[in-house]
């Protein structure tokens, strides 16, 4: 279950529609492989059926969703030459975008970078996956938007709209794989002014996160494989 976002005054339902669909994918509202119907959007959104239809359709081309040969939607699986290409991407333009922003970071957007980190830590603490994962994406906006707003953050954001289904499932098991706070380095790279610390720390972050699951869940699924085979 997920919750739309509030309406802002300044939208119409058609961006509202789209904004809140968007969130939702992005952070794992959606399982992959879920089918998403119009009508029943429609219904939890308390909208009508065309918001709704333009929004996937939308969605459909930005890649977070996939049209199926019955005119259905869904949310795409993955593979893990798929996978891998979404995680080198993400290093190759989030380590681009964090050495941009590091000379025009202040103490303002640092204090706002330390507190969303708390933030992070406070909402996986208290349980609140979804939370947690819209925080942790605020973080990394909020670093590489400062010099890259009108290219990168976008390809970026792109990005994480077709990891964000498997987004729930990576922070389920952070424990086992995030043993070192990634997001600190990240902060004492910046106070350092240390670009080159700033972007192994961003790689670490994106490795041991997305892309520990990655690993686990395909070598998992081809094991099963040899399983059946035997």
């Amino acid at each position: 279950m997920w919750a739309s976002e509030d309406r802002l005054s300044s939208e119409s339902v058609k961006q509202w529609v789209y904004r809140s669909l968007r969130h939702a994918i992005m952070t794992g509202g959606f399982p992959p492989g879920q089918p998403v119907t119009i009508h029943g959007i429609a219904d939890m959104l308390a909208v009508s059926a065309m918001p709704v239809r333009e929004a996937l359709h939308r969605l459909v081309a930005d890649g977070a969703l996939e049209h199926l040969d019955n005119r259905r939607v869904r949310v795409p699986d993955m593979n893990p030459s798929k996978f891998d290409e979404i995680i080198a991407a993400r290093i190759a333009l989030e380590t681009i975008a964090a050495e941009r922003a590091l000379p025009h970071i202040d103490y303002i957007r640092l204090a706002r970078l330390q507190q969303l980190d708390t933030e992070i830590d406070e909402a996986y603490s208290a349980g609140n996956i979804e939370l947690g994962i819209e925080r942790n994406f605020a973080f990394h906006r909020c670093l590489y938007e400062v010099h890259s707003s009108t290219v990168l953050v976008p390809l970026i954001e792109s990005i994480w709209l077709r990891l964000g289904p498997f987004m729930r499932e990576a922070t389920e098991n952070l424990h086992e794989s995030y043993r070192v706070d990634r997001h600190a380095e990240a902060l004492e790279a910046i106070r350092n002014g240390n670009a080159e610390a700033l972007k192994l720390a961003i790689t670490a972050d994106i490795q041991d996160g997305a892309g520990h699951l990655g690993r686990t869940r395909f070598l998992e699924v081809e094991a099963q494989a040899a399983v059946v085979r035997e």
